[in-house]
């Protein structure tokens, strides 16, 4: 019943509400000020005109009764000094009487005056006349008009008790006037006091079923703990987790952004990878047919020494362009993997041994670190040691004659990955400039005039098909390191490995 009255959108009846509370309490408020300037003027008017008008007839009869004692008094003992009492009196009374015309408001009060002061000034002047008669020894004349002039008193003394009343009951009225405003007030207030609680009951109802009920719901439902944990202020919580799924779709929206590039440059590279393999198939051949007959030319003809020299330099470019046409092959098709149970030590040894001259020649020493034989896992010997042969023929190269390069091998705990198999591969060369080190892992990225750039691109899909990592940590000046990851576990079968053929996958662009 109560949402059928109320307004459909929270913010409306939050409104609604509080306007009802507002002007409820406005109302109530300007009634209590109309009551109070309502009783003030009530009682000013009572006082200025009913109750001073009272007072002013009780004096008038007081200062009659007064002249009529005073003049008791000087029949009595003849003494003038009663007289003179008789006469201030007198002017108290005419005085007195004059003060009340000013307060009379209405005809009936002003011809209850007007016959006061008639009656007054008749009895006044037949009191004169008895005090004269009195004073010249005529008593008798002087009480038989006293007698007659008493009824003139009794007449001003009811018409000053009907003045009375008049007032008497004016001040009833007011009264009972201000009982009637008060009755009306009182049931204005306690109209109000129900509306105000109808009106807090139903903002009450509003806030806490409304707005803060279901805000405390979700705040449980994505909180970290779900019902279990207890909540103080659940919009600060509310806050602070809106704030962190900002972010967390910040992060999102970063990360599909950069998906979405990497997507598209590894769509480039997949077309760049074909049309290489394409043209490596191309080359292939008729170099395998050029590079015989060059062998066959110099087994048939005798050739002169300098001759000699120029066949060597053009076998040594075919062997290089050969190399090259290799590395376009081994980059467009996805590595197969032979399996089978091998330590990366004996891999280590391996790529050792296949370079102990090239590194002899260069100057090179190497150290190798091993405590134990790393434990076997099932890899893929041929690749692992392709890798190996990459890293260590690239240290060999940057670092300048007499360098040195340092194999460690350890067993480390890699947190979520689980225990892991890790060679580092360290040299003493110049290190790798921290602008490039995000582009060296991406194909046809080199540094020297005539390298592929598909090396460490080929090594880091190989080490990425073992489940494993290959990663770079160097510093410009201070040489570099190169790290292979190889997941580790006693149950060794966890990580088979199948070869699959897969589509074109190269590392930072997938």
């Amino acid at each position: 019943m109560i949402k059928k009255l109320l307004p459909q959108s929270i913010r409306s009846r939050i409104l609604f509400t509080l306007i009802a509370l507002i002007l409820t309490t406005l109302a109530g408020g300007m009634a209590t000020v109309w009551y109070a300037e309502s009783i003030g003027s009530l009682f000013n008017t009572v006082i200025d005109r009913d109750i001073v008008s009272f007072e002013n007839a009780e004096e008038l009869e007081t200062a009659l009764a007064m002249q009529k004692g005073f003049t008791t008094y000087f029949f009595q003992d003849g003494n003038p000094d009663w007289l003179k009492q008789l006469d201030q009196y007198q002017r108290i009374f005419e005085e007195k009487l004059k003060k009340t015309r000013e307060y009379a408001r209405t005809e009936a009060i002003w011809g209850i005056l007007n016959k006061i002061e008639s009656e007054y000034l008749q009895y006044k002047n037949a009191r004169q006349e008895v005090i004269h008669l009195f004073q010249t020894g005529q008593k008798k004349y002087g009480i038989i008009l006293q007698q007659k002039n008493r009824g003139r008193f009794l007449i001003i003394h009811d018409l000053c008790e009907q003045y009375k009343e008049i007032h008497r009951k004016n001040i009833a009225q007011a009264r009972e006037k201000g009982q009637l405003r008060t009755r009306y007030i009182n049931a204005a207030a306690l109209i109000a006091i129900q509306i105000v609680i109808m009106t807090g009951a139903l903002l009450a109802y509003v806030l806490f079923k409304q707005i803060l009920g279901p805000i405390r719901q979700l705040t449980l439902e994505t909180g970290p703990g779900g019902h279990q944990i207890p909540i103080s202020n659940e919009v600060s919580v509310l806050s602070n987790q809106v704030h962190s799924l900002i972010e967390d779709v910040d992060q999102t929206q970063n990360q599909l952004a950069r998906s979405q590039e990497h997507l598209v440059q590894s769509e480039k590279w997949a077309m760049t990878g074909k049309l290489a393999a394409g043209v490596a198939h191309s080359i292939r051949n008729p170099l395998t047919s050029v590079k015989i007959r060059l062998f066959s030319m110099g087994r048939a003809v005798e050739l002169s020494p300098t001759m000699k020299e120029d066949l060597e330099v053009i076998s040594e470019e075919i062997d290089h362009i050969e190399s090259i046409v290799r590395s376009f092959l081994e980059f467009s098709r996805p590595p197969k993997l032979t399996m089978q149970k091998v330590s990366p030590s004996d891999v280590v040894d391996m790529a050792l041994r296949l370079l102990q001259h090239r590194l002899e020649s260069h100057g090179v020493k190497v150290e190798l670190v091993r405590e134990k034989p790393l434990p076997e896992i099932w890899a893929d010997p041929d690749q692992l040691k392709e890798v190996l042969v990459n890293l260590l023929v690239n240290a060999s190269e940057m670092i300048v004659h007499g360098g040195l390069i340092r194999i460690l091998e350890k067993e480390e705990d890699g947190g979520p990955a689980g225990r892991l198999l890790v060679l580092y591969v360290t040299d003493n060369g110049p290190g790798i400039p921290q602008s490039i080190q995000e582009n060296i892992f991406q194909p046809f990225f080199s540094t020297k005039e005539e390298g592929t750039g598909l090396g460490l691109s080929i090594a880091s899909r190989i080490v990425e098909k073992h489940k494993g990592t290959l990663t770079l940590r160097s510093q410009e000046g201070e040489g570099a390191t190169f790290i292979i990851s190889l997941p580790y576990s006693e149950n060794s079968s966890e990580f088979v490995v199948k070869s699959e053929e897969k589509p074109l996958v190269v590392k930072g662009l997938t």
